[in-house]
């Protein structure tokens, strides 16, 4: 029996949505930018999209999600800091590698606060974008990673400025260079150092930090930097101490240890005349993406809040003990605050099954066997397990069943069996899994047997997206998203499905799936029906995929739309068509103009003028197109 859709859906959206994600009354995803903003129906929101010539797939912006979740941040740190009489400020910075496109940027831009707000940088085109924006003042660029002399010379000769740069040193082997170039400008820049802690943090992106991280500083490449830029008359400049323990950190205990032996070394760096004044703690405040509030690797064990209140807490403690000034404090938050703004509308091409159809060719067409052939004793057993299976016994059928087939292939592989027989006898084979594996579900009987026949009978939904560019994560290091169709989530799913997607690479799959108590193999849907579209979301992709998608198979980048939410109804601002063919082509090391002239050339063999002019304007009209599968929009028109 159905009931309220809060309570039945099985998609978790009250969970991992953090107050931006709802089911509408109308079964439609909802997305709730925050504050006073009415929610966005994505169903609206793809019609809108449509009325301006694009169609799935289809990346979806919220800016005012970027705008709330910096708030938030901000808000967060507040609290922390008058609850706990913090005497200092906090100052949040944004790193341009979690994603550097422009509508992202600026959105966040737009929303820092002055003498609060800030980019950080870890190359050289990543510094040129930073320099470019219109920053709130006061506002500080901080350049992390690998750095060469041009580099350290553009730093050099910024320093000064309203914007203040601030350059991390990251090795012993940048000492040399800051120096020089300060000693060649007169000049130098805020300097930081960025120390390698012991502790390390949690999750897929543990080995980042510790010990034997890429980056960082040890105890006595500390002190040596310290003497370097103190013989040097530079210590002046040495005013923040910076750590970095991992991404996505998933154990609010990790963050908490490393924040106080950052403090604990910030103290006793202090204690040697070093001038700080910030201690910046990195990256690493993660989100949700499960929903399980617990520190698995697609999820956390803290909120916004405790994690501002842990960082805060913890420097408090630690400078009493030492008796020295409170350092301001800077988080690099990149992932919690683009993460939920993104997501990616795609449409269900069609569904498959890998369990065979009922189909067997009539006599008249069969001219492998005779009509009067009798058939294999293993066939009519299998039948006979067809038939007798019931929930009293589909255990031992279903084993009788795996046996009887594995002598029936040997049947077939010796030449002594038909390939209509064997169809038919994997006809009935799959019908006795079918019937074991309902039995089992009703009895609730689990093995690694059932679980594993469960995932022969998952749909393969085929959709109009590539998992290597669009969610690159997912492939790479399994990383969990939420998948969930835009309507119909006020009905009872009565599927159970995997996606694949264009390309044609079997790891082109989405075959995991968010769950609050477990990662789930299937995903609950409702079907394809004739004549309709079937629209589903990918969620939460805001934070690295934009950037590190790649061209797999040469699909592109899907157009894109940005949506905000006003009282006056939504503005769905189309922000790129997608990657055309010409760039892709172009990307590939192809000149287009080259290739439509090699193929004009090509179609002389052809021999055929009204065939030639026919491929000509086809390979023209392709070329116009994009790289995904055209939609047919009058379906799409009727998305319910």
């Amino acid at each position: 029996m159905a009931r309220n859709a809060k309570i039945q859906s099985p998609f978790g959206v009250d969970e991992w949505g953090a107050g931006y994600f709802a089911i509408g009354a109308r079964g439609h995803l909802q997305v709730r930018p925050g504050g006073k903003h009415p929610p966005a129906d994505l169903v609206v929101v793809v019609r809108r999209a449509m009325e301006a010539g694009l169609a799935p797939p289809l990346l979806v912006r919220f800016p005012q999600i970027l705008e709330s979740q910096l708030e938030r941040l901000y808000a967060c740190f507040d609290a922390a800091m008058r609850e706990f009489d913090y005497p200092r400020a906090y100052r949040s910075i944004y790193p341009l590698k979690v994603n550097p496109l422009r509508p992202v940027v600026q959105s966040l831009v737009r929303a820092g606060r002055e003498n609060a707000f800030g980019l950080e940088v870890g190359s050289k085109p990543e510094f040129a974008i930073a320099l470019a924006q219109t920053l709130p003042p006061g506002s500080w660029i901080c350049v992390n990673g690998f750095k060469d002399p041009p580099l350290l010379r553009l730093a050099t000769a910024m320093a000064g400025g309203e914007t203040r740069i601030v350059v991390v040193v990251e090795r012993r082997d940048e000492i040399p260079m800051i120096i020089a170039e300060s000693r060649l400008q007169g000049r130098a820049p805020t300097l930081g150092l960025r120390c390698r802690l012991y502790h390390r943090g949690s999750g897929r992106w543990e080995a980042s930090g510790g010990e034997t991280a890429k980056f960082g500083l040890g105890s006595a490449e500390l002190l040596y930097a310290v003497d370097q830029l103190r013989r040097e008359g530079l210590l002046s400049q040495l005013q923040v101490l910076h750590f970095h323990i991992g991404s996505q950190i998933t154990s609010v205990r990790r963050i908490k240890d490393a924040v106080k032996e950052a403090a604990r070394i910030y103290a006793k760096l202090r204690h040697r005349g070093v001038p700080l004044t910030t201690l910046n703690v990195g990256g690493g405040l993660g989100i949700d993406y499960d929903g399980s509030g617990t520190p698995s690797d697609s999820s956390v064990n803290y909120s916004m809040q405790e994690y501002a209140n842990n960082v805060v807490y913890t420097v408090q403690e630690v400078c009493a003990e030492e008796e020295v000034p409170q350092p301001d404090l800077v988080s690099e938050s990149g992932r919690a605050l683009t993460a939920y703004h993104a997501l990616l509308i795609t449409n269900c091409e069609s569904r498959e099954s890998d369990v065979p159809i009922d189909y067997l060719p009539s006599n008249e067409d069969d001219l492998e066997e005779e009509e009067d052939e009798e058939p294999p004793a293993e066939l009519l057993e299998m039948e006979e397990i067809a038939r007798g299976i019931t929930i009293k016994n589909f255990r031992e059928y279903y084993h009788d069943a795996v046996v009887t087939r594995r002598d029936i292939l040997t049947l077939f592989d010796l030449g002594y069996l038909s390939l209509k027989k064997k169809a038919r006898a994997e006809q009935h084979f799959f019908e006795v899994c079918r019937q074991a594996l309902a039995f089992a579900q009703q009895t609730g009987f689990a093995s690694d047997e059932f679980r594993a026949l469960e995932k022969t009978f998952r749909t393969k939904y085929v959709t109009n997206f590539s998992v290597f560019r669009s969610v690159p994560d997912a492939w790479a290091i399994e990383q969990l998203f939420p998948v969930l169709p835009i309507h119909h989530l006020h009905e009872v799913p009565t599927d159970r499905g995997i996606l694949v997607d264009l390309t044609c690479d079997s790891d082109g799959v989405i075959d995991s799936f968010v769950d609050v108590r477990d990662v789930k193999e299937v995903l609950e849907l409702h079907g394809i029906r004739d004549g309709q579209p079937y629209l589903l979301a990918i969620c939460l992709l805001g934070a690295y995929q934009d950037i590190i998608g790649d061209h797999h198979n040469l699909f592109g980048r899907p157009a894109e739309v940005a949506v905000r939410s006003t009282g006056a109804g939504l503005e769905v601002e189309p922000l790129s068509r997608g990657e055309s063919l010409d760039a892709i082509a172009t990307l590939a090391g192809y000149a287009p103009d080259a290739l439509h002239r090699a193929f004009r050339e090509g179609l002389d063999a052809l021999g055929s003028e009204i065939q030639t002019s026919e491929a000509l304007r086809r390979y023209d009209e392709l070329w116009k197109g994009h790289a995904y599968l055209e939609t047919d929009r009058r379906q799409l028109g009727r998305v319910d």
